[in-house]
């Protein structure tokens, strides 16, 4: 029997292993040298002199930097239904409200013709998503933003590595970009995520408050050659620091993080070149000579299709083959429904696509074998 293909798969070396069993036997399991050298080698990567911040995950990153740049009590914050709740729900930790906005139904980004409409005199910033690796249109949302005086922090949780005109996101002149380091995606810590910033208040108001808003690193403290058990405590911070176990697989994923997106890149073109001619719609691509990461491989079944998403994805799963959704939009769930009063008219394209879209299988350890037997799978259930 077949065994079955899972929609996702971390890809760890020798080397990630390597270097976790270093972290063990120095005896520094929380933020130390491994992971100085993470943000070190991330800013490299980057290849800007840029500010990084190591977190415990895209969702601590996207609440450390909203907070460093001020976002508080009676503040709005744009951004898009068709995203992850963490995406909105840092926005109510530091008692502010997040404002969406529906959709481009061909790339699933934030439909930024409708972000203007969406500003009031209480909005401080904007939230783009970079939905499945593709990049969102960063011109037209930064010109708003200048428009208005409202910060950018760029959810970066699919987009490592990924460009927008030739530059990696991370590299534009947003105020923050956070990356997710899950155990999902390109580059996997299991958990983790960073801050990446132009602005060294935001980074050293980060830093702080990664640690319980204490105005020293644990790992200067404890490694310093003179006495130097002195701290302050400078604001009610957070617990959101990488550990180096945690960055040891970060500085070897990050050295592969060009492969492991070209072997997606070449997942996705199967996909494309085989399933094209069914009905459904596939992604969408980048313009020009732009690199997208392929986090995800989204479908979306045409309404011509004999089957239901639901029913689709049952089938695939009965053929051995499984499948997920990215994602049910906010306005759905109940919390943001109802303390919105949210309606799903009010987003027409998330809410169409919502019924018909399925995240195939993508991932670096995918076999071809495996592959074809995705795509048989599909063109069995739509054929």
């Amino acid at each position: 029997m077949n065994k079955f293909i899972p929609f996702a798969l971390p890809d760890i070396g020798e080397e990630e292993i390597r270097e976790v069993v270093d972290s063990l036997s120095s005896g520094w399991l929380t933020t130390g040298p491994k992971t100085k050298r993470f943000e070190k080698e991330f800013s490299e990567f980057l290849g800007q002199d840029i500010e990084t911040i190591a977190v415990n995950s895209a969702t601590s990153g996207l609440h450390l930097a909203l907070e460093a740049l001020g976002i508080g009590p009676g503040d709005e914050v744009i951004t898009t239904t068709h995203t992850f709740t963490a995406t909105a729900e840092v926005v109510r930790y530091l008692g502010a409200d997040p404002v969406f906005v529906d959709i481009n139904l061909a790339t699933f980004n934030i439909d930024t013709t409708k972000i203007e409409a969406a500003i009031t005199p209480r909005t401080k910033a904007i939230v783009p998503v970079h939905f499945g690796g593709l990049a969102c249109d960063m011109q037209a949302i930064l010109e708003v933003a200048q428009k208005y005086n409202l910060k950018v922090v760029e959810d970066a949780a699919h987009a490592i590595p990924t460009t927008y005109q030739g530059q990696l996101i991370g590299n534009l002149s947003s105020d923050a970009t956070v990356y997710s380091f899950y155990a999902t995606k390109t580059v996997a810590t299991g958990e983790g995520g960073m801050i990446v910033t132009r602005h060294p208040e935001v980074a050293k108001r980060a830093r702080i408050m990664r640690l319980h808003g204490i105005n020293r690193d644990a790992f200067d403290r404890y490694t310093s050659t003179k006495p130097s058990w002195h701290y302050e405590v400078v604001a009610p911070g957070f617990k959101y620091n990488m550990t180096d176990i945690a960055a040891s697989l970060g500085i070897h994923q990050l050295k592969k993080a060009w492969l492991l997106q070209k072997k997606r890149a070449a997942i996705a073109n199967r996909y494309d070149a085989e399933l094209k001619g069914l009905p459904l719609h596939l992604p969408a691509k980048v313009v020009n000579d732009d690199i997208q990461s392929w986090h995800l491989y989204v479908i979306r079944l045409d309404d011509s299709a004999k089957v239901s998403r639901n029913t689709f994805i049952e089938q695939l799963a009965a053929k051995g083959v499984g499948c997920s959704v990215h994602y049910i939009p906010l306005h759905l769930h109940p919390y943001w429904r109802d303390t919105y009063k949210l309606r799903s008219e009010d987003f027409p394209c998330a809410s169409y696509a919502y019924e018909r879209i399925v995240s195939l299988p993508i991932y670096t350890k995918m076999t071809p074998a495996e592959q074809t037997r995705v795509i048989e799978a599909v063109k069995k259930t739509l054929t």
